[in-house]
């Protein structure tokens, strides 16, 4: 079985980080609480230059944060758009999908894990969350390609995480009342850490591809696929 999945399509071999983000520029990652986080974002109508460089800033802004998904509003753009590069069961999924819907799975067939999730928006915080074990994603790639995904486990999670975001819904929102307070106060006590960690990537994988030229993307020091980060 292929190790590398990209836009849901096997892959022979990949890099460590995703070509996009060495094109791309760190950005703010907006935080719970925001405008922009809780409401759902506009279809994506423009396909073009734009979208392409966006892409490649999330990918960037992404793997300084140690993620695994980030949705478009996470760095404050009000549009239906995920990238991603998670793991799952020794399998490695890597892509982006614009406008993205999460089909609806019959319950009667369908399993729930309920397992630690995170949020990069909620920075620190870690606490478990209910998901079901199987997700299918469509929508359209960077060019208006119709797109499908689908995930099973953790990856599974991380798609319908993603989706969430674009339709206004941060994962506090899954959380009973006692939880909720739980990860907001563990983000507060974790919060200058995580912003520590974040700082040094960004200084780290600047100067790795400064070095190489050629954009080569190992020994960063970021990481990938953490379960504190989409």
């Amino acid at each position: 079985m292929p190790s590398v999945f990209v836009q849901g399509r096997p892959t022979a071999a990949y890099p460590p980080l995703a070509p996009e983000a060495r094109r791309g520029s760190v950005r703010r990652v907006t935080e719970a609480g925001e405008e922009v986080l809780h409401k759902p974002c506009r279809d994506v109508t423009e396909f073009g230059p734009d979208l392409a460089a966006l892409i490649d800033d999330m990918f960037r802004t992404m793997y300084v944060a140690e993620g695994c998904g980030l949705a478009a509003n996470q760095v404050g753009v009000d549009l239906r758009l995920f990238v991603y590069d998670c793991p799952d069961d020794g399998v490695r999924h890597v892509g982006h999908i614009v406008n993205p819907v999460l089909d609806a799975l019959d319950p009667a067939g369908r399993r729930l894990l309920d397992e630690g999730e995170g949020c990069l928006s909620v920075p620190g915080a870690v606490m478990a969350v209910p998901r079901p074990d199987r997700a299918v994603v469509r929508g359209l790639d960077k060019d208006g390609e119709p797109l499908v995904v689908e995930g099973t486990g953790y990856f599974a999670r991380c798609l319908a995480h993603e989706t969430d975001h674009v339709n206004g819904q941060v994962y506090l929102d899954r959380l009973s009342a006692r939880d909720r307070k739980r990860a907001l106060r563990q983000s507060a006590d974790r919060r200058d850490e995580v912003f520590a960690r974040r700082a040094a990537n960004a200084e780290a994988l600047a100067e790795a591809l400064a070095e190489t030229g050629s954009g080569s993307d190992t020994g960063t020091g970021t990481g990938t696929g953490t379960a504190t980060g989409s």
